[in-house]
């Protein structure tokens, strides 16, 4: 066939595409809004123009020829790919890579469940994740993006604020079987304590339970003792165990809360004075790529304080 394919011609090839999915005139009909017999006119005309037949009219269905079943997949793949790129095009797609810093519980429990979507939505950005203890200060130019706790001050950097961090103490139902009552912060004596050593940047070891317990008026409370870790994530999973009481953040305890797996003794919810925020250097977002996915932190962030 010497002659090319102008608009007439596309148009169709859209009408074949359904009526191929769909191996009914009917059906492509109702999908498209127009007649049966408008689509059966069409088809009809698009077959004269290539020059080859592209179904098989049987008494009560449709049946695809060699010829159709073969264009039929170039329409789909060409119908799909154009759908695909008008979807990252009016997301304001971007590619590349993105290098993302976050404090390790943050990263582990906050934001790996939200990275699907954040996948879905800009699929061509190419993150490298790398999670950082809050001790260990942050350097201009070893990311793009860095989540990270603490109260707000950054010389030379710029932060975003996105929730403030509240603690209290949790322990699992476990612990609490045949031992003294834990009703106030006096009953800690009879129980083992977790402690977190990198709660924030430049905190001691013991710096959540002393805080703890000094807001709510219990200073008095010995807590330098019991078992300390590097990791919230290890402190929590300490307290599943039933070895101790430990201090839990609410930012970070979700599922833990809501299925029993651990409860909280004590009503009091302190706030920290610290606070989860996106730091990066002046400027940096002025790259489309990273203020696409600093919005979406923001958004996220948004989500989780309105439930």
């Amino acid at each position: 066939m010497s002659r090319s394919l102008n608009s007439q011609t596309h148009a169709w090839l859209k009408v074949f595409a359904v009526s191929a999915r769909h191996l009914s005139f009917t059906r492509a009909a109702e999908e498209l809004h127009v007649t049966t017999g408008a689509v059966s006119q069409q088809i009809k005309q698009l077959e004269e123009r290539l020059g080859f037949k592209l179904f098989r009219r049987l008494p009560r269905r449709l049946e695809l020829t060699d010829e159709g079943r073969r264009l039929a997949l170039v329409v789909d793949d060409a119908y799909q790919a154009v759908g695909l790129e008008v979807r990252r095009l009016r997301s304001g797609v971007m590619s590349g890579i993105l290098r993302l810093r976050s404090v390790p519980s943050f990263l582990a429990k906050w934001l790996m469940p939200r990275l699907p979507r954040l996948q879905a939505r800009f699929p061509d950005i190419e993150l490298q994740v790398v999670a950082e203890d809050s001790n260990i200060s942050l350097r201009e130019g070893d990311f793009d993006l860095a989540l990270d706790l603490n109260d707000g001050q950054y010389p030379g950097l710029a932060i975003t604020p996105l929730m403030d961090e509240v603690i209290f103490p949790v322990c699992a139902p476990s612990l609490l079987r045949g031992k003294p009552p834990l009703r106030q912060p006096e009953d800690l004596a009879w129980y083992p304590l977790l402690h977190d050593v990198t709660a924030w940047r430049g905190s001691s070891d013991y710096a959540e339970w002393e805080h703890f317990l000094r807001e709510i008026d219990a200073p008095h409370v010995s807590v330098r003792r019991g078992y300390t870790f590097n990791r919230n994530q290890l402190t929590m999973d300490a307290a599943i165990a039933g070895m101790g009481v430990a201090i839990a953040r609410q930012t970070l305890i979700t599922n833990e809360m809501q299925t029993g797996t651990l409860i909280a003794p004590f009503p009091q919810r302190v706030a920290t004075g610290k606070r989860y925020g996106i730091v990066h250097v002046p400027g940096a977002l002025d790259d489309r790529r990273v203020r696409a996915v600093h919005d979406w932190l923001v958004e996220e962030a948004g989500r989780a304080r309105t439930r």
